[in-house]
């Protein structure tokens, strides 16, 4: 019915026997006019050409396609053969000629509708956007002409992608909505069905692995435990296209060099909803790598090549690392200038003795050299900022190489969301190309706040603001202030990256703090300081960097709470020091600051390693001798390639302790420089501070002297914490968030302790002893689980952490949900 419209072959047929009928007035009654009811004169003079029925197409279009014109003598054969070229514009349902007596060709033609709007219906499966791919590759769209005829073949495409994603029952239909002004709507109407599962997967000829590995490297799956609910049985013609080449590379990548797919065979049940799946494969014999050279046209660099062929004679044949090594020499040549190099391993296959020598054929194409380099994107950081991290420069051979090691220093400033650097060919010859850096800038300004709610301590808050890309410059500059009910502090800090040209960097603070430690979950005590600290520091190479620091710190100090473990440091100083129930420290350090950074980028990478080593000293002429060393370290593994599924390891170490006598007694580390754990950064699950040693208290009961314990922290000068992390991707949002939002299932661990506490000094305990255990021993180490949401917002990170504690002692003070905004995360 919807075809009916379709005249062409009536039209043809009309004009192929004659039937063009002499037409006129009947109410003239000139005897001059002839009526042609079936013959025509075999010649016909044409005095002119009207068009009947134009209503969007021009009559210039339908004359600019006829092959004759006014004043031509035709034959009715001419005037079939032009209404064929008429019709074959596409623009008409009908086209008819008719002539008159007078000698004018009048073309009658009905225009095909103009498609004004395309919906559809029923379609829950699949979105609106995939099917809008198919359906304007077939031209069907607002604006354009209708073709009934091809809605046929767009409705078979339409089924035969639905079969595709296992929905064998599908059917569509079209239904059209004809409007005034010869306009039309087309509504495509689906009815899906279910999906086909797959009842069964048959593997046949595998010999040297069952077949229940084979399955196991298949995406499709006939069988899916109940606990595996993001998994399904749903038959997917591209999912079984890529798990055959996932099976032809299993084989390929352990020697099986002749394995081939003999046949597959998909078999549906006769109710179109389950699919039994067949796959006939011929392993044939494991093959192992013998000799390998390198040919085509090297320019003097084969014999390097060939020293970087990662392969060794003897081992099994595997073809990905084949493929690794022709990126490797592709690359090499890019060094110099060789950006297109195609390297193509040719084999050459032993049968008898199961070997396989590899020759890389190298096909260098052009050397390429770079015009110019432009940056873009960049509406708050300055053009300096970025090309002094860019290692290719115009005027110069383009190196893959340098690219690459380009993006990776972009991507580590943690300045910008995405980095792209295309090379684009600017000459006819494509010698020459300029190098275009795109970026897209992310919010580097910080208002850094906390928010932490413990079972038992209630909300506690802290705030920063601070800017890792000040005026746009690349500088880092904050203003601290942090006014919790435990600190007051002020700091001033910046730090300028490229003091010099060469990467030499400079920065310092000043800053302010009282301490209220007895509302930070730390025994009770008040620390008001002030200070300043100076740094300069360079780059050993692309990935090292080296800093230098020394400061000066005024420490003043009031006891409220005289602790056990502390009354050896008051004894110490209390001679010289005390006033008015005060005592001042005045230290000079001296710091040495040392990081390797292999991170792909600054903010939420995704593969590399980054390890830093730090020290501090407080050097003689100080009030107080110390030292304090650590390391910390974290490694991102991505398990796919798409690295939607990343493992994350991080730890830590530290440890601090005094040096030299004075009074007689050994110095050790000040209690206000002691190492606490516990918190948002490293132990999620427990308070802020509430690991670790707590605060021992002498205690006298009948004429008895003992100690009782306390919940009161004191920290150790001993610390070790890791953190092992999945990161998978976020729930319920889309893929163009990956680089601002992350999600992470985490296991917590860590340990501090004291190694100056001697637990046989300690007498018998009076009161709360459940507190009390061997604080020296760092095998009492603490562990937490949960799940953390990390979002880079504009105003700067901000995570959201669920944790519960699985590993802890009495007098650990715990919190299940903390939220954090700011750089920590």
């Amino acid at each position: 019915m919807l075809y009916s419209k379709l005249f062409c072959c009536m039209t043809l047929a009309l004009a192929a026997t004659g039937a063009l009928s002499n037409s006129a007035s009947a109410s003239q009654g000139e005897d001059s006019d002839r009526k042609l009811q079936g013959s025509l004169p075999k010649v016909m003079h044409i005095n002119d050409i009207e068009v009947r029925g134009l209503y969007r197409v021009t009559k210039g279009a339908v004359l600019l396609s006829l092959p004759i014109q006014a004043g031509d003598d035709v034959t009715r054969e001419d005037v079939a053969q032009a209404l064929r070229k008429v019709f074959r514009t596409s623009n008409f349902d009908m086209v008819n000629a008719y002539y008159t007596s007078q000698g004018v060709l009048i073309i009658d033609v009905k225009e095909r509708p103009t498609i004004v709007n395309v919906s559809y219906a029923g379609n829950n499966a699949i979105k609106a956007e995939q099917l809008d791919d198919i359906i304007k590759a077939h031209n069907v769209k607002t604006g354009e002409i209708l073709d009934v005829e091809k809605l046929r073949e767009l409705e078979a495409s339409l089924e035969d992608y639905y079969n595709s994603t296992g929905r064998y029952q599908a059917k569509v239909s079209t239904i059209l909505v004809y409007l005034p002004r010869n306009r039309v709507d087309v509504k495509f109407n689906f009815t899906e069905g279910v999906s086909a599962k797959i009842e069964q997967i048959n593997i046949v000829g595998n010999k040297s692995f069952p077949e229940e590995k084979l399955l196991a490297q298949l995406e499709l799956r006939d069988y899916v435990p109940w606990w595996n609910f993001l998994a399904d049985r749903t038959f997917q013609a591209q999912k079984f296209s890529g798990d055959l080449e996932t099976i032809r590379s299993f084989y390929m990548n352990r020697g099986y060099v002749r394995f081939r797919i003999d046949s597959t065979r998909v078999e549906m049940t006769p109710d179109r909803k389950g699919i039994y799946l067949s796959i006939s494969i011929n392993e044939g014999e494991q093959y192992s790598f013998d000799k390998f050279n390198v040919i085509g046209e090297t320019y003097g660099h084969g014999e390097e090549m060939l020293k970087l062929i990662p392969l060794v004679p003897g081992e099994v044949y595997d073809a990905n690392q084949v493929s690794h090594t022709e990126e490797l020499l592709a690359n090499y040549m890019g060094k110099f200038g060789y950006a297109y190099t195609k390297v193509k391993a040719i084999p050459v296959i032993d049968d008898e003795k199961k070997l396989v020598s590899l020759n890389f054929s190298v096909d260098p194409g052009h050397r390429i050299y770079v015009t110019d380099v432009r940056i873009t994107g960049n509406t708050i950081t300055t053009d300096e900022v970025v090309r002094r991290e860019l290692r290719q420069m115009d005027g110069t051979w383009l190196s893959n190489e340098a690219i690459s090691t380009s993006k990776r220093r972009l991507d580590q400033l943690g300045f910008f969301e995405t980095v792209d650097i295309t090379p684009r060919k600017t000459g006819t010859d494509g010698d020459t190309v300029e190098v275009v850096t795109t970026v897209k800038e992310r919010p580097t300004g910080s208002i850094k706040a906390g928010i932490g709610f413990g079972t038992e301590t209630g909300i506690n808050l802290n705030a920063e603001i601070s800017q890792d890309n000040f005026l746009g410059y690349g500088g880092n500059a904050s203003l601290g202030v942090n006014t919790n009910k435990y600190d007051q502090k002020i700091e001033l800090r910046y730090d300028e990256p490229y003091f010099t040209v060469d990467g030499v960097s400079l920065g310092g603070s000043i800053y302010y703090e009282k301490f209220e430690a007895g509302d930070a979950n730390i025994v009770d005590y008040t620390n008001e300081k002030f200070g300043a600290s100076l740094g300069l520091g360079y780059p050993i190479d692309e990935h090292n960097f080296i800093r230098y620091n020394i400061g000066y710190e005024h420490n003043r100090l009031s006891q409220t709470s005289s602790f056990i473990q502390i009354q050896r440091f008051w004894d110490t100083y209390v001679d010289k020091n005390i006033r008015n129930g005060k005592v001042v420290f005045q230290n000079y350090t001296a710091g040495l600051y040392f990081s390797r950074n292999y991170l792909d980028r600054g903010a939420l990478p995704t593969d590399g390693s980054k390890q830093t080593l730090y020290g501090t000293v407080a050097i003689p002429g100080s009030d107080t001798r110390y030292y304090k060393l650590g390391a910390d370290t974290t490694h991102f593994f991505p398990l796919d390639k798409d690295r939607k599924f990343i493992v994350n390891f991080r730890a830590k170490a530290g440890y601090g302790n005094g040096y030299g006598s004075r009074n007689g007694i050994e110095e050790t580390l000040p209690f206000f420089q002691n190492y606490y754990l516990g918190g948002d950064e490293w132990l999620r699950g427990f308070k802020y501070n509430a690991v670790g040693p707590k605060a021992l208290y002498n205690s006298f009961t009948m004429g008895n002297v003992g100690v009782m314990g306390s919940r009161e922290s004191v920290g150790g000068n001993a610390i070790v914490a890791g953190s092992l992390s999945l990161i998978i991707p976020t729930p319920f949002a889309s893929e163009g968030y990956d680089r601002s939002l992350r999600t992470s299932i985490f296991l917590d661990a860590g340990s501090l302790w004291d190694t100056n506490y001697d637990p046989g000094a300690i007498g018998q305990c009076f009161g709360k002893c459940d507190y009390i255990y061997d604080y020296s021993d760092p095998k009492e180490y603490r562990m937490s689980a949960g799940v953390t949401l990390v979002w880079v917002s504009p105003m700067g990170p901000i995570g959201f952490s669920l944790a519960e504690p699985i590993r802890k002692r009495d007098g650990d003070r715990t919190e299940f949900f903390s939220f954090s905004l700011g750089r920590t995360f």
